[in-house]
């Protein structure tokens, strides 16, 4: 207890209770008040220890002989003869603490960006598929006009099985068993903010271009779907957006309804 007595002493000490309470007692608060807690980010955890440091240093330097009393530790460090071990290892032991704790603030980490994405970015007036130019504006999906909805849907589940599967799932949940190492996870197109909000040209651009052809707006991390148009055909693309529709009951969004709806 001698030590707290001392303004470096509890000034650590301070500091080290601070930090506890802020980083990890503060989210047991509001359950006490029958609120949930969010997770305190690490920038926030930051602010309050900087402002705790502040208090801390008006607290040291109250009168004179108190701060005399807080820096006389550093300065018989910084000048006496028989602390040069001591000095020689805080020498290297501070850059090394300072260099890995930059290095762990800038490492690249799985955590979401801040920055802002957009789930549904508008889409292009026309695309290049395979070399021909294909207008989006206005397309619906001409399988539905053939007559033939039930083969069309046939071959579009045998496509979703055989490639989209292991990262939508089954039940077009977005849980397929490669789902978990995604950052944007996959779609769940059971959801009724995903494909039942679009037209089909738009799924169609989505799929056709993967990741790699997301616009600005959808950046900064891509989806990690591949370039379908490189391994499909286009009537194998327009088959899986039937059985996609047709499996999660929803209809897709018409021209008509997107033109009273304004941009998706």
């Amino acid at each position: 207890m001698r030590y707290l007595k001392h303004p470096l002493g509890a000034a650590v000490a301070i500091m080290v209770g601070s930090y506890l309470l802020i980083d990890f007692g503060i989210v047991y608060i509001p359950p006490l008040l029958g609120m949930d807690s969010a997770p305190v980010p690490n920038s926030v955890v930051l602010q309050y220890l900087a402002t705790v440091f502040a208090g801390v240093l008006i607290l040291a330097s109250w009168n004179d002989e108190r701060w005399a009393e807080f820096k006389r530790p550093f300065q018989e460090t910084m000048v006496l003869p028989e602390r040069r071990t001591l000095r020689s290892i805080l020498m290297v032991a501070l850059p090394l603490l300072i260099g890995l704790f930059v290095f762990l603030q800038v490492r690249p980490t799985v955590a979401a960006p801040s920055t802002l994405r957009s789930i549904h970015p508008a889409p292009p007036s026309q695309i290049d598929f395979r070399g021909r130019t294909m207008v989006l504006a206005g397309l619906n999906n001409p399988l539905r006009a053939d007559g033939s909805i039930s083969e069309d849907y046939e071959e579009g589940k045998r496509v979703y099985y055989q490639n989209c599967l292991p990262c939508h799932g089954d039940a077009l949940a977005g849980d397929g068993h490669y789902a978990r190492g995604f950052n944007p996870a996959p779609l769940s197109f059971d959801d009724v903010g995903t494909i039942a909000q679009l037209t089909e040209s738009f799924v169609f651009w989505r799929v056709a271009k993967g990741g790699p052809g997301l616009p600005v707006e959808g950046t900064p991390w891509h989806s990690a779907m591949p370039v379908w148009e490189d391994f499909l055909t286009e009537d194998e693309i327009w088959s899986v957006i039937v059985f996609m529709y047709e499996q999660a009951g929803h209809s897709p969004r018409t021209w008509e309804e997107d033109e009273e709806g304004g941009e998706h």
